[in-house]
């Protein structure tokens, strides 16, 4: 009975999909910008100061640039304004306040919105702890190279932040990679002059330890401590590198300075500035909430990135490896026990369907096979001349067979039955046969154990970039995998293209199966469950038609990868079983699952760290990750080429199929996974033929 399917309509998973891919580019581009990979780097020097007051070039650190004249204050003699930039740091930041803790001191912290929100229990223990806390920007940007548009998203921002952290907002601003008041140069003064109009204090500082060089404790412990007695703001950090000999340096700094009866605190009491903070608003809050929490999703998105991108390199080379180390042991067999020639009588059965264009020369490939064969065409209701081109062969050697249309299966079963033979070969109708094949097969069926041979099908159509990139894949699939599969003694795959069975074996297990789209796996599968063995010969070549266009190829793809899921579901049940149905559920499944389902599912993430490897400028690291990456592909596709005869020069097109056909198989698998979890019943979704496939020598 014919199976009829409706294809199914446009599914909101597209729109999910896409909504999903926009949500995960946007997060991991918040934590590239999070991390400093997007342009954060300071490129300015210290310019000219002609606008500069002397005022403020020869004044104190801490600077009200609203008031005419600027107000510049510095702390009394003998107190000291403690402060730590580019923080808090989960794992510096608890070392400096147990040190600032151990000796009674408080310091300000001047954090960066981005450190804040990706730590935001830091903020709440230097506040429970009495430290200040106080503004540096969002991602440590020099606003002296940001236009007006980032300048107020890197304030605001960091706002919203403190607003979520604190309850608060301070007025204390420290400008990224400023200096010592008389360091400011005109564009400084341009940012201290704008951000003093919406309120801002800008904190400068008098004294450096330089603990960024990281010269040595001793080093800092002198740069540290002032040259006299005069008021001072001391810039240290806890974040942004190896901090350790800050920590040390700090411990040492500390008690020296009590005992030359120096006072250290915050900047705000250092100078006595009560209404440095005050609290913020509940939108402010929850803005603030909602901006953590993006940051926070962010930093997940791009560790997840970063585990998948892992695992996505970790299946790919224990894939080249299990391939490669198989095909050794296949090759090594092969030239020890190469089958004896069996002349066995065969029968060649042709499922057409619309074949017109390709069906004569099908025929005569077969027909010109160096073992005796008869052949069955089973004309599947087609609607062109495919049964007129047949009949008009006049060949003694050739039966057609009409029917309704029924599917391709139960075209198989019509040509099953009415074969004379008991070995029977599959060939689907765009198919040329080499000569040598059938013999090639047969020869193998001396084993009674013997269900089915795989043959070797290759792309007869190899023109153009799409049919290049087709050759790549079928030689590399049939000629690694297949040779895996046979040493695993796991074959999931018989193709349609070329294969050879024993008829009392496709008896016992009921024929082509018709519950799926794969009816060559899921009649293999059933094989193998029923103890029979598969092998694979790669002497059996047949050229088949590769899809001409992209729209051509999903349609095909998205059959094959659909048909197969529908396999692996019916014959789950070989996992728990013994023999060669065990082999199979406990091999072969499994590697289908795992390569040809989770592996393409999650190797976009190669695509995603590639572009933002280039964005963020870790060139050098994503140029690697790439490389090897294709290494994992280039290696096996040599060794398949050389193995198969096959010249070379078409992996010159390996490169540029990462950018194109990879994604569209990616494309293909999220498709059949939707469709399947969906419940949607597939159409054959028959192809357009040309009857260009012929044989490549």
């Amino acid at each position: 009975m014919a199976r009829h399917y409706r294809r199914p309509p446009p599914r909101a998973h597209w729109l999910l999909l896409a909504l999903t891919l926009s949500v995960v580019t946007a997060l991991l581009a918040l934590n590239a910008l999070v991390s400093g990979g997007l342009g954060t780097d300071s490129t300015a020097g210290v310019g000219p100061a002609g606008t500069v007051p002397d005022a403020v070039r020869s004044g104190g650190p801490v600077i009200d640039a609203d008031r005419e004249p600027p107000l510049a204050l510095r702390p009394p003699d003998l107190t000291l304004a403690l402060t730590f930039d580019d923080g808090p740091d989960p794992r510096w930041t608890p070392q400096v306040l147990e040190v600032l803790a151990r000796h009674g001191a408080h310091a300000t912290f001047f954090v960066t919105g981005a450190q804040a929100a990706r730590n935001p229990d830091l903020i709440e223990t230097l506040l429970r702890a009495g430290h200040e806390v106080a503004h540096h920007t969002f991602t440590h940007a020099d606003l002296r190279d940001t236009g007006p548009l980032r300048t107020w998203l890197e304030m605001r921002a960091t706002d919203l932040v403190l607003a979520h952290t604190t309850g608060s907002s301070t007025s204390l601003f420290r400008p990224p990679y400023s200096s010592e008041p008389s360091a400011v140069d005109d564009a400084s003064w341009r940012v201290a002059t704008e951000l003093a109009g919406q309120g801002r204090l800008t904190v400068l500082s008098t004294v450096d330890s330089e603990d960024w060089r990281t010269p040595g404790v001793d080093a800092i412990v002198a740069n540290s401590t002032p040259p006299d007695q005069r008021g001072a703001v001391l810039l240290m950090h806890d974040a942004g590198g190896d901090r350790s000999q800050t920590v040390e340096a700090l411990d040492r700094l500390l008690p020296s300075l009590y005992r030359a009866g120096w006072r250290v605190d915050t900047v705000s009491r250092a100078i006595g500035a009560s209404g440095s903070s005050h609290q913020a608003s509940m939108l402010d809050r929850v803005s603030g909430a909602v901006l953590v929490g993006a940051v926070q999703a962010a930093k997940i998105a791009a560790d997840l990135l970063h585990i998948l991108l892992t695992v996505a390199i970790v299946l790919a080379a224990a894939r080249t490896v299990v391939m490669l180390v198989t095909t050794f042991v296949h090759v090594r067999r092969t030239r020890r026990t190469r089958p004896e020639y069996w002349d066995a009588p065969v029968t060649v059965i042709v499922p057409a369907y619309n074949e017109e264009a390709g069906i004569a020369a099908t025929v005569r490939s077969i027909l010109a096979s160096r073992h005796h064969v008869e052949v069955v065409v089973v004309d599947d209701g087609s609607t062109d001349r495919t049964a007129a081109v047949v009949a008009g062969l006049r060949e003694p050697r050739v039966r057609l067979i009409r029917q309704a249309n029924a599917g391709k299966a139960a075209a198989l079963n019509t040509g099953i039955a009415a074969a004379r033979t008991e070995l029977v070969v599959v060939v689907d109708g765009d198919t040329v046969l080499d000569p040598r094949a059938v013999g090639a097969m047969a020869g193998h069926f001396a084993d009674p154990r013997l269900g089915a041979v795989s043959g070797n099908a290759k792309v007869g159509n190899r023109g153009g970039l799409l049919g290049r990139w087709q050759h790549i894949e079928y030689v590399v699939g049939f000629n690694l995998d297949r040779r895996m599969y046979d040493v695993l003694q796991c074959m999931p795959t018989v193709p349609g293209a070329v294969g050879m069975f024993r008829r009392s074996a496709l008896r016992e297990v009921g024929g082509v199966p018709e519950e799926t789209l794969a009816e060559d796996t899921d009649l293999t599968m059933s094989l193998e469950r029923a103890g029979w063995r598969v092998t694979y010969e790669q002497r059996a070549i047949a050229w088949t038609e590769a899809p001409a266009s992209l729209g051509q190829l999903w349609k095909q793809r998205y059959r094959w990868c659909y048909g197969t899921l529908q396999a692996v579901w019916k014959h789950k049940g070989a996992v728990l079983e013994g023999g060669a149905g065990g082999k199979l559920g406990r091999r072969g499944l499994p590697y289908l699952l795992l390569f040809q389902v989770a592996l393409p599912v999650i190797a976009p993430v190669v695509d995603v760290a590639t572009v933002f490897g280039l964005l963020t400028g870790d060139v050098l690291g994503t140029a690697l990750v790439f490389i090897g990456f294709l290494a994992l592909q280039g290696l096996p596709a040599v060794i398949a080429f050389r193995l198969d005869g096959e010249r070379l020069a078409p992996l010159a097109a390996l490169p540029l199929q990462q950018f194109v056909y990879r994604q569209l198989m990616y494309l293909v698998v999220f498709q059949s996974l939707a469709t399947a979890i969906n419940g949607v019943r597939l159409g054959w979704q028959k192809l357009d033929r040309t009857g260009s496939a012929a044989p490549v020598r």
